[in-house]
């Protein structure tokens, strides 16, 4: 018992500071886009007064807006608890947007002026002085242009964010699968993200169209919530309504973790959805069956006792000749190779919203190598395949751009 009190003390602490480097990191980060925007948007056009003051104070509170949401979340009193996250966690959408906008127009002017100075060089003809009137035209259409391209990038990706979920059939073909069996088909739902601006009614829509494509097995990869049972359970609750012939079944993601695991699997439990937790079930008929097996989150064992993904317990006494799916939030490329190994068929995973808000794709790429879609997998001479959703809500900024939300309908076949 003191092994396990240690643990939980060692696990807060850990946690603690993790959270501290990361609020020191996103402040550091966002204080330089913020000050490169103030440079290009206020100083540079050289704005009038008032509105060169009131533009600065706001950049600098918003330099702060994501920890400030943050807090908020957890220690403001309704509504301000749901709206000061759903300010910030926007801004940071569109500020990201609005810095790449800025960037790539600096880019083209350097550029331009670059291609002005070699043409100048080769007619051996000098440049003319520097005009600071005509610098600051170039600094106003510059970053009225900006400005105005990230409106309208922004409206194009809230519309893509919180309508309704693109449905995505994937035929997926396993060799081991019973020929009973094939043409079964899974819906994957990932990422749905139920918290400050994700809620009833975005579940009661989710709910219909799943069961709208009457799946044989309802798959849900972690990231469901954000947020605890008694803010969110009246909203999670619909899930209750979703109907497979062979079964929901879930898995943790991380941000069950930070918002009260525990409580979170009893309810989901109550709603009659099977939590998988390095386990596996057999899914099908004594006849014709293959083995669908879960394992908690990748990052689950830093909460101490009882939690992290162990894929030997999920796969212990398995028949290896049977066909075999695996579900696991995170796609970690080691862990991947990990369940190949293991006789894993197909995986279905989740976690990173297919970079959510191009082009930060690019730096999840860098992270994830199996950002969206289907992927094949050899290890060691073995062969298996890796479905990484795109997520079916969002996190954070309430903005999709080059990777709509998704409902995966993947059919089995043999």
């Amino acid at each position: 018992m003191a092994v396990v009190r240690e643990r939980g003390y060692l696990g807060r602490v850990t946690r603690a500071l993790s959270l501290a480097v990361f609020l020191v990191v996103a402040v550091a980060l966002l204080g330089g886009m913020h000050w490169y925007l103030w440079i290009r948007l206020v100083r540079d056009p050289a704005l009038a007064e008032p509105w060169r003051r009131i533009l600065s104070v706001a950049l600098v509170v918003l330099t702060f807006s994501v920890p400030i949401g943050m807090l908020a979340l957890r220690l403001a009193p309704r509504p301000l608890d749901r709206l000061v996250p759903a300010v910030a966690f926007t801004w940071l959408g569109v500020g990201f947007l609005l810095f790449v906008a800025v960037l790539a127009l600096d880019l083209a002017r350097l550029a331009a002026e670059a291609a002005s100075l070699v043409a100048s060089y080769l007619r051996s003809t000098p440049e003319a002085p520097a005009d600071p009137e005509r610098r600051r035209f170039v600094a106003r259409a510059l970053a009225g242009t900006a400005a105005v391209a990230t409106a309208g990038i922004s409206a194009y990706a809230f519309r893509k964010a919180t309508g309704p979920a693109e449905v995505n059939e994937v035929p997926v073909k396993l060799e081991r699968l019973p020929a009973a069996l094939s043409g079964l088909t899974i819906a994957q739902v990932s990422d749905l993200h139920v918290g400050p601006t994700i809620g009833a009614r975005d579940v009661r829509r989710l709910v219909d169209q799943v069961n709208g494509l009457r799946p044989d097995v309802v798959a849900i990869t972690g990231d469901l919530v954000d947020g605890g049972v008694r803010e969110l359970g009246d909203a999670i609750g619909h899930l209750a309504r979703l109907q497979a012939r062979r079964g929901v079944y879930f898995v943790t993601g991380n941000h069950e973790y930070y918002s009260g695991v525990g409580p979170w699997l009893a309810e989901l439990r109550r709603l009659g959805i099977r939590v998988l937790r390095n386990e596996r079930v057999a899914i099908g008929d004594a006849g014709a069956s293959f083995d669908l097996a879960g394992v908690d989150d990748y990052s689950a064992g830093g909460f101490g006792a009882g939690h992290g993904l162990d894929l030997d317990r999920a796969l212990a006494g398995r028949d290896p000749d049977r066909s075999l799916v695996l579900l696991a939030h995170q796609p970690r490329v080691a862990a991947v190779g990990e369940a190949v190994r293991a006789g894993v068929e197909l995986q279905l995973s989740g976690h990173t919203h297919g970079g959510q808000i191009a082009p930060w794709n690019l730096v999840v790429a860098a992270v994830f190598p199996y950002v969206k879609g289907l992927y094949q997998h050899d290890e060691d001479g073995r062969s298996g395949q890796v479905f990484v959703s795109r997520g079916t809500g969002y996190w954070g900024p309430p903005l999709r751009l080059g990777a709509p939300p998704e409902v995966a309908k993947l059919v089995l076949t043999r």
